[in-house]
């Protein structure tokens, strides 16, 4: 069964300051088939995603003024993109990647959305070029349609996942796990259910020991019957906004952890690929990559 969300509008222009990032989703897409980690018939094509699943976690009236393209200055401003329909479309198809991603991991214990970590939008806003938040609907589909009791979402990317804290601050069916620079945007934090803030310069040894910890400690905490992973690129010492240190190996060693955390507890996976900002976008493909060979290889084979 196809079990990666690919859709080429992932990929659209966007204006000069964004268009070089946005690369990355159709090289993940190509270099994934090219070093044979995965064949074409593991991707898939999402579809639009009924509003309902929206309005469970943002504000209906923020859902209309995104879907008819009546959001304030302000709003767009804070979001980061100029607002259009294809944006729109975009976001809307990543979401349904996700949603289907998810329900697929509960039959193939993994599936991956190439786009998606849509994590700054919150309840009703959008935020850091996110406008709806991926994994919290996805997980608020899991719990209402697909008997999931509890979920766990963990959030590596270099960025706090707020919006996911604030759609979720009194939802107690999801633990949201957020590790991230603790001087890095966004800058008013939201309260995860476990925030882990890193100094700069934070280095792979100290990321990964933490990680490991605090892992351990939530698995047997919280019981999830379902994981998401955030696993965003940004951390690497070569992002341009990151403020990490991990090494590609590091990255790579945080996705084993995680993954192997979710077989020894026999739980499925859903994940997105977040940010990744570094100078050279091979840098940001090798990490994706290397997420994708680390989940089927813990999950799949």
């Amino acid at each position: 069964m196809p079990f990666i969300a690919w859709h080429p509008i992932f990929n659209f222009p966007l204006p000069e300051g964004h268009r070089f990032p946005m690369l990355k989703y159709e090289l993940l897409h190509d270099q994934l088939l090219y070093e044979d980690v995965v064949k074409e018939n593991a991707y898939f094509t999402p579809e639009m995603p009924e509003e309902k699943h929206l309005s469970a976690v943002h504000q209906e009236s923020y859902i209309k003024r995104l879907l008819t393209l009546r959001l304030s200055r302000q709003e767009i401003r804070r979001i980061g993109f100029p607002l259009s329909q294809q944006l729109v479309e975009r976001e809307l198809l990543i979401v349904q990647g996700t949603i289907t991603a998810a329900v697929t991991a509960l039959q193939n214990k993994i599936g991956f959305n190439i786009a998606g970590g849509t994590h700054h939008a919150g309840s009703n806003w959008g935020e850091g070029f996110c406008l709806l938040n991926d994994q919290a609907v996805a997980a608020r589909y899991l719990l209402d349609y697909q008997n999931i009791r509890q979920v766990l979402i963990i959030d590596l990317d270099v960025h706090q996942g707020n919006g996911t804290a604030e759609i979720f601050q009194h939802e107690k069916r999801v633990f949201t796990f957020s590790m991230h620079g603790r001087n890095n945007f966004p800058f008013h934090k939201e309260k995860s259910d476990l925030d882990i803030g890193l100094e700069d310069d934070t280095a792979g040894d100290k990321y990964l020991d933490l990680l490991e910890k605090n892992l351990d400690l939530l698995f047997k905490k919280v019981h999830p019957d379902f994981v998401f992973f955030q696993a965003g690129a940004d951390v690497l010492k070569s992002d341009k906004m990151g403020k990490l240190k991990l090494t590609k190996e590091d990255c790579k060693v945080r996705d084993k952890i995680v993954f192997n955390y979710c077989k020894q507890h026999d739980l499925s996976v859903q994940v997105s690929m977040g940010g990744g900002y570094s100078a050279a976008l091979k840098d940001i493909v090798d990490a994706h990559c290397n997420t994708y060979k680390e989940g089927i290889s813990a999950l799949l084979d």
